[in-house]
């Protein structure tokens, strides 16, 4: 199903169905169809929004991983979000993260899936490659355990961008933002409920990443699903949602026993 892109002020989203907000942050290279099962699916217990984060928009000055804090901070408090289920996958887990240590008061949960913060192997010293399509290939098959999950329509989005000299350059200073960022310190202040769901076989963020994240983070659990990538919520959405829609159940109803 395809969702209308609404407008409020400067901050472009979508927005379906009505319940606790369940507010999704993409990554690097994330489209709104990442999401699209996971929102067909909570639609019907939750408000599921999905601002579209301004990635390639921003000054070169505020693209960073704290420019994109900034802007999420601000989206919340315009719309009035509050009780917030918060998830973020890869970049935007790490938005996430640094969103909760900052602005911990409207947040009630938390669920990262290849988020960095931690760790993450990059595209590689010379990515992006501009102009060629093979290589973007090769790097974008990384992010799945399946490479047939990388469609021409997906390959084309990444070279519109990494062919444009000044979205490329943006794209490498939000990487490298993300890699100077690091969050290994501060985990512990983090009082939120934490789901922690990861691809066995994430090259980007590999799975001891996830691992450490539930060691830093006190009220953590963490999920790891075999023959599964980077992004589980596209790849495997099945077992995504029934290992979410547990959690956030527990978390609403402690003394109820669920079944994912």
């Amino acid at each position: 199903m395809t969702y209308d892109i609404q407008l409020d002020g400067k901050f472009k989203f979508i927005e379906a169905g009505e319940g606790e907000p369940l507010l999704l942050l993409h990554g690097l290279f994330g489209a709104l169809s990442n999401f699209e099962p996971l929102i067909d699916h909570f639609k019907q217990s939750h408000k599921v929004i999905v601002p579209i984060l301004p990635l390639l928009d921003m000054d070169l000055l505020h693209t960073s991983v704290g420019g994109l804090q900034k802007f999420v901070q601000k989206f919340i408090e315009h719309r009035n979000y509050n009780n917030i289920n918060l998830l973020g996958n890869s970049l935007g887990g790490h938005v996430a993260l640094v969103h909760v240590l900052k602005n911990p008061e409207r947040i009630k949960t938390i669920t990262l899936t290849g988020s960095s913060g931690l760790f993450e192997n990059g595209m590689g010293d010379t990515y992006p490659k501009r102009g060629d399509k093979e290589y973007v290939r090769r790097k974008t098959e990384l992010t799945f355990y399946d490479p047939k999950m990388v469609t021409e329509e997906l390959i084309d989005e990444v070279m519109e961008i990494t062919t444009n000299r000044l979205k490329a350059i943006k794209i490498i200073a939000l990487a490298k933002s993300a890699i100077r960022n690091n969050l290994g310190e501060e985990l512990n202040q983090i009082k939120q409920p934490t789901c922690l769901i990861w691809g066995n076989n994430d090259n980007i963020t590999p799975p001891f990443v996830g691992e450490e994240f539930n060691k830093l983070i006190p009220n953590s659990e963490l999920h790891l699903i075999d023959k599964c990538g980077h992004a589980p919520m596209m790849e495997v959405p099945e077992e995504f949602n029934a290992i979410l829609t547990a959690f956030l159940a527990k978390v609403t109803n402690p003394n109820t026993a669920v079944t994912a």
